[in-house]
Parts: structure tokens; sequence; C-alpha cells
């Protein structure tokens, strides 16, 4: 029964009476020996492994390296003091059980009874009569009427939510224009200046904006104010449902109120992160974070522990945070477990449809599609696509992800999602063009005279893009079917449900996938299918940089054998290895102790689920394009060499360096051009 004990939390609002004990029973009774039992063993392994690395690099901490640590820590809390800001008052509102409390409300016959929004896979949220059973959002349905017999289950309806989510939006518009809205039923108000202008309280402010909310929505909602948003989002939890909690701008009155505040009603940290700092070092509560700064210090990253002290002084965001360009759209749904690839095609049909009304709202078009699969023993995998050009109808985003999810099937699933990223930055129609030629590209393509070395070519060779397409459905060249535009370069990112996002890693696969070639000089058919089975025994693990090189030497090579053709791959490599040194070297994308990100040092707590993986899709998108410009650069040096060699039958013969093959010769880094005007 341990093996669930630490996923179900009680924290929730409405679950103060429950019977802990009973609610753990059933759950390991109905859950033993199913996919989801398997994957909770899988994470509670992982966790336990953890904390047992914690505790031997604990173990050897000596007192001096205590010492050190708690200097280093004095001086941080010093620096984090420095920064408190009292001037502030933030306002966090919470719609109480939102999703059914706006189906309660559609339908009163359910008021009084325990529902709950969602269907026997899962559940989205639960009323308070449901949640006094130990009825929770994210809990199987068929677990949830074992636990109460009598549980109403009702169907998900967003269209719905999203009405009265808008008319809450337009209530918070009346308080700050600028409202952070994090949620469909939860935002951030910077309330300062109202409080200031109309002479009044905070605590008067959000019992007039609670009042208002009924009154346009008949719904009921909680509220906390505090001088920074952390603080103000814990007081809102408070007092639910229909409630509020007013913490003073005082630093004695924050002190104490963090003092016994629970480590876990900390947004950032986790049921993990938590287990960690009771179980090590036996930290349970905000204070206590102070108490054991060295320790944080001596074996945490320097963010993390940051961040864990700010918590234990009750420091938060004052500032409202400037106006970022969205890095992304996403939509998910979840279903009972299935193999049915007629109920996935409809499923991505939904999504599409979704997914391109969202981005017309906004007026985005975006380049890259990520497709999101849980599996049916809980294996998280995302497989995305970069586009070469820019998308947003609903046929374009169904075409792509129906690509992606082909290569996956046949395979049982219980969730299925779609993310665009990679958006157009000019929103006044004009989009932005993504196969624009660098300066890199002009002084590798061109002579010193900006004459195209490619302008010349013969008609049977291609220069563009289409060179190297691969049609992902069926892993063999479409020439008829795909053209430059449609230039697509698959990436997979395997991300198992049972890793924190800590140890979530992207990896770039090429198994399987054959590059198609185009005819160069009249190449025969049998000379283009002997350099896909070449390709084929390209390593998973190469970048597309080396997949183009390898590949494509080899038909060039049956043409050119004897020719200086290897001194020119030996070339072309080592030119593309030091122009694309950052996209072959294989540094892995992780969040370093579960907070910062590997490649830039970019902090992002846990709680900051959609930021963090935007930042995700960032280095991913930046990876492809990466590898697409030495892509490039490696089928133009070919293409020119090519010609040059076809083109040149009176070519004055260079003598090689006289060295053993320990130098390159000089030639070597000169680009020959063809005599012929």
């Amino acid at each position: 029964m341990a093996v669930l004990s630490h996923c179900i939390h009680y924290a929730k609002a409405g679950m103060d009476g429950v019977d802990k004990e009973k609610v753990q029973r059933i759950v390991y009774e109905m859950s033993k020996g199913s996919k989801y039992f398997q994957n909770e063993e899988k994470k509670e392994a992982d966790m336990k492994q953890k904390i047992e690395n914690m505790r031997a690099r604990y173990a050897k901490l000596t007192a001096a390296d205590i010492s050190h640590y708690q200097k280093i820590a004095d001086k941080r809390i010093l620096e984090l003091e420095a920064t408190r800001d009292l001037s502030r008052i933030w306002l966090h509102v919470d719609m109480d059980a939102f999703y059914a409390a706006v189906e309660t409300l559609s339908n009163p016959s359910l008021k009084g009874k325990p529902m709950a929004v969602g269907g026997m896979s899962m559940i989205s949220t639960a009323n308070y009569e449901a949640r006094r059973f130990g009825v929770r959002a994210a809990m199987p349905g068929f677990i949830a009427r074992r636990l109460c017999p009598g549980l109403i289950l009702v169907p998900v309806d967003f269209k719905k939510y999203i009405h009265y989510s808008d008319l809450t939006r337009k209530v918070f518009q009346n308080y700050d224009s600028g409202f952070m809205a994090t949620s469909l039923d939860e935002a951030y108000l910077d309330i300062t200046k109202i409080c200031k202008e109309r002479a009044i309280t905070g605590g008067e402010v959000a019992e007039e904006l609670r009042t208002s909310v009924y009154e346009e929505t008949s719904l009921t909602c909680s509220a906390g104010v505090a001088p920074n948003r952390l603080l103000a989002k814990i007081c809102s939890d408070i007092n639910k449902p229909n409630g509020q909690f007013v913490l003073p701008n005082d630093r004695m009155a924050v002190m104490t109120f963090v003092s016994s505040l629970p480590i876990r009603k900390i947004g950032g940290i986790g049921k993990v992160t938590e287990h960690v700092l009771k179980d090590v070092f036996g930290i349970s509560t905000c204070e206590e974070m102070l108490l054991k700064s060295s320790v944080l210090f001596a074996l945490f990253s320097p963010s993390s522990a940051g961040f864990f002290l700010s918590v234990g002084l009750g420091l938060g965001g004052t500032n409202t945070p400037q106006a970022k360009l969205r890095k992304s759209i996403s939509n998910e749904r979840t279903f009972s477990a299935t193999a049915d690839e007629a109920f996935f095609h409809q499923k991505l049909v939904d999504l599409a449809e979704m997914l391109s009304a969202d981005m017309k709202k906004e007026g985005l078009y975006g380049r890259t599609l990520t497709l999101k699969l849980k599996t049916a023993s809980f294996e998280i995998r995302t497989r995305a696509v970069t586009l070469q050009k820019y998308i947003c109808s609903s046929e374009d985003i169904l075409k792509h992800a129906s690509k992606l999810l082909k290569a996956e099937v046949p395979v049982s699933l219980r969730l299925i999602g779609l993310r665009m990223s990679q958006f157009n930055e000019d929103k006044n129609g004009a989009q932005s063009d993504p196969t624009q030629k660098t300066i890199s590209n002009y002084l590798i393509s061109g002579d010193a005279c900006g004459k195209n070395m490619g302008d010349n070519l013969p008609l049977g060779s291609d220069a563009s893009d289409s060179l190297f397409l691969i049609d992902t459905e069926t892993d063999l060249p479409n020439e008829n079917q795909m053209t430059s535009s449609d230039y697509a370069v698959p990436v997979y990112c395997n991300q198992t449900s049972g890793l924190n996002d800590g140890d979530c890693m992207l990896s770039y696969d090429t198994a399987g996938i054959e590059p198609c070639h185009r005819p160069l000089c009249n190449e025969s058919n049998d000379e283009v299918e002997d350099a896909n089975m070449m390709g084929n025994k390209l390593k998973p693990c190469d970048t597309g940089a080396s997949h183009l090189v390898e590949t494509d030497s080899f038909s060039l090579s049956e043409q050119f054998e004897g020719s200086s053709l290897d001194r020119l791959k030996e070339s072309a490599n080592m030119s593309c290895n030091e122009a694309g040194s950052s996209a072959n070297r294989k540094e892995p994308f992780f969040w370093v102790n579960d907070y910062k990100c590997s490649l830039c040092g970019v902090e992002l707590p846990l709680s900051f689920l959609e930021e963090r993986q935007e930042h995700s899709d960032f280095h991913l998108a930046e990876r492809l394009q990466q590898e697409e410009s030495v892509d490039l650069m490696l089928k133009q040096r070919f293409i020119r060499k090519d010609h040059i060699v076809s083109h040149s039958p009176c070519k004055k013969k260079h003598k090689s360096s006289p060295t053993g093959g320990k130098h390159l010769p000089i030639d070597m880094f000169f680009v020959k051009t063809s005599q012929k005007n």
C-alpha cells in the first residue's frame, strides 16, 4: 500500500475530514496489477533512489563543509532580504470547484449531490460533496466510484467553461486591466492602485470582487490578499470555498505566517522534492528551510537553494510581469485506454480544429508541431516535426499530425495532445520567411563577386531543399507530392512518465528514416537505392548533418570513383563540423536539480509546467534550425563540387602535398571554380 500512499495528497480544499487509510486501501486494491499501479511503482522506485543518492551525499559532508556553506547561505539571505517589497498589494482569485459548479448551475438537480466532471478513465474535478469521500481531480473514475458509490459523473464541456471564464474576466478587468490569468478559473490582480485611489483596503476589494463575480455568474470564488503573488495564492486556499484571507503588508506578519507553513503548500515544491526534503533533511515547514540553509546550499544548485530560502523568507513576485509573446498553444484529451486507430484519428481531427481555432483567434502561424501521447502503461511520448512553411489551418495540422501518429501505431493510448510552437513574429499578415538566406549561406554558396555557383547547374541537378525530402508516412521518396515548402525534419523526444522533469532529456532519433535522394547527374535508380540502403545502417544517435554526409557521399562516389571526392568529403566534413559544431554536439537538455536548464541556465520551478514545456520546445526548434543550416551547407558544397567536376574537362592537376598524409594539402582549403565564363 505504501506504493500509492505518496501520490495521494489531501491538501485540496474540502478534503480535511477524509479517512486517509480507507482511501489508500481502496486505491491500492483497485489499482494493484494495473498499468497505473506498475507506473506508480516505477515512480516510487525512482524517488527512493533519489533519496538514497541525496543521503549518500549528505553523509559525506564535513563540519568544514557545513561551515563554508553556512557563510554562503547567510550572505544569500541578506541579499534576498534586501529585495523584499511590501509596497504592493496582490490578490489571487480562485473559482470554487469551477467545472463542477458550472455543471451544477446548468443542472440544478445536481446540487447537494456528490458529482465529478470527467469519465471512468479520469476526472477533471469534483464538487465538495464528493471530496468528502476522498474523490479528487486526476483520479480514475472507476476508483472514484468505488470510494463514492453514488457519485454522478458528468462529461466535460469546455465551451461552457470558457463562456463562464470570460464572464469572470470581465469583472477582473474592472480592478486590474493587466490582470494575469493562469487558467480558466484562476487569476492574479495587482490591486495596489485601486486601493490607493479609492482609499480602501485589500480585504474590501476582495469582498467587492467576489460579490461582483457572483452577481455576474452565480458562481462563488475564494480570494487571497498578500504582499506578493506567492503568498496571495496560498492565502486564497485557506478559507475555501467562498471565503478570503488577508495577510498584512508587514514583515513580522509574513514571517509568522510562513514559519509553520507546510512546504507542500508552496508552488514549485512537488511530491518528490517534498519527500527528499522531509526524508533526508527533516524539513517539513518553510521556517526549517532557513534553519538548514547550509545543507541546502551544499547539496542543491545555487538557484534551487536560493528558491528554498526565498520561500522561507516569504518572498515572491511583486512586479507585474512584462507581456511576453506566446511561445506555444496546445490542446490534449484523456480517454479510456484503447488501440482503436479510427478513434485516434477522430481525436486528432477534433484537436486540430481546436488548435487551429486558437491560433486564428490570435493571428498566429506556427512551424513546429508536437504530438503528445500517453500509452496504456502511462509512458509519455512526444513526437515533433518542424516544417519549412508556417501553418495554421486545421487541414495542415491534421495532415502532419496524422503522419506523426502513423509512425507510432499500433499502440494502446489513453491521451493524445497537439502543441504548436515556433510562431512567426509578424502578426500583420506578412509571414516570416524561414527560407530567408543568411550571410553564411551567401558566403558558402557564392564566389567573391556574388555570383551563385549553382546558377549554371545542369537540368539534372536540383539545388533546392527538396533534394533530401523525407516522406514520414511511407519512409520512401515521394517526388510527386512533396515540394520544397513541405520539407520537414521529424524529431523524437522520448519522455517516460516515470521520470521527473529533471530526468527528461531530448533525444534525436533517425532510426528507420531513409533519406530521399534526387538524381544529381542522371543517377540510376539502383544507385539511389544503394544510397538509401547505406543510410539505413546509420546509428540512431547520428545527427542530421552526419546523416546527410554519409548517405550522399556513397551515391556520389559511385560516379567519381578514383577522383578527388574523398578529399572533398573529408574537407566538407571538417567544415561542417566546425560551422555546425553546436548542432552536432550531443549536449542533452534536462533540468538540473529539477529547476535550472542545462543548456542556457534559465531557472523555472516545477510548478511552471507550461513555461518549462515552452522552454523545451525552444531548444528543440533551435537545434533543428542549426541542423538544417549544416545540412544546407553540405548539400551546396557537394553540388558545387559535382558541377566543377562535370564541367572542367581540361583541369590542371594540382600536386599533392609531399607530406605523408599527416596534414591536409593547402589546395583543399580553396574553392576551385570553373574557368569557363
